[in-house]
């Protein structure tokens, strides 16, 4: 069994990281350099940078390397990637991986195109993630905008069957809610896929990362405001974990 990995994420915005509510009222936190060498420290096994405007490309890609030349953590990327030039523009940068959302609903050949191109391994699935119906959800686009009316489960095996080596699973209901990864959203992709799974949105007890990782069967935990608050301090989550038989990488 692969060790169970906790990943901070930093949204980015004009060369800072925000966060904000349910994809709204988003506020400054803090220097992305400044935060990742922090979580670096605090032995983060991963860390996701995410291009919340796409605006400025230029911007987003200098603090992307500069994150990478300053530091070790392994950086999964997204946000704003809509061509295969983004992608290659990405790792070039620094990434380790590469995170698709929007335009891999509206560019159905771009996923398999990309796994070919760059390797599976390099390529994360992204979907924005909103309940529609009891046991249902639909991916949404635009920053969880737009229903676009695919079903997440069947959207997940399709991005499998294209190649893609993991899916980040964003849940919109509970994003910045801090009550709790949902469970049965984390645990019908988990099922539905044999390639990892990372839980996002909800985070805001040590027992939340618990449950997604175990009852919700995902294979990492995504969070942003309680680590950039320090609400929860990473080796003291990690410490929870092993001591809850969670097997995650040794701090």
């Amino acid at each position: 069994m692969a060790n169970k990995r906790i990943i901070p994420c930093l949204d980015i915005r004009d060369g800072r990281v925000v966060k904000g509510k349910k994809f709204q009222n988003v506020q400054d936190v803090a220097n992305p350099i400044n935060l990742a060498k922090q979580y670096e420290l605090d032995q983060a096994d991963v860390l996701f940078l995410l291009d919340i405007t796409g605006n400025d490309r230029r911007a987003f890609l200098k603090v992307v390397k500069d994150i990478a030349d300053n530091t070790t953590i392994p950086l999964f990327v997204g946000g704003g990637i809509r061509a295969i030039e983004d992608i290659g523009a990405v790792l070039q940068a620094g990434a380790k991986k590469v995170s698709i959302t929007s335009a891999a609903i509206q560019q159905p050949s771009l996923l398999k195109e990309a796994t070919d191109i760059f390797g599976g391994e390099q390529i994360i699935l992204s979907i924005d993630a909103k309940q529609v119906a009891p046991n249902t959800w639909h991916a949404f686009t635009k920053g969880g905008k737009y229903d676009s009316g695919l079903d997440v489960i069947e959207w997940a095996k399709q991005g499998e069957a294209l190649g893609v080596g993991e899916i980040l699973l964003n849940s919109i209901d509970a994003d910045g809610v801090k009550e709790g990864y949902d469970l049965t959203l984390n645990k019908a992709v988990s099922h539905a896929v044999h390639i990892p799974v990372i839980a996002s949105g909800g985070a805001g007890e040590l027992d939340h990362f618990r449950d997604v990782l175990s009852k919700g069967e995902a294979n990492a935990a995504l969070a942003a405001s309680v680590f950039h608050y320090e609400d929860i301090k990473i080796t003291d989550l990690k410490e929870y974990l092993k001591n809850c038989d969670i097997l995650i990488k040794e701090i």
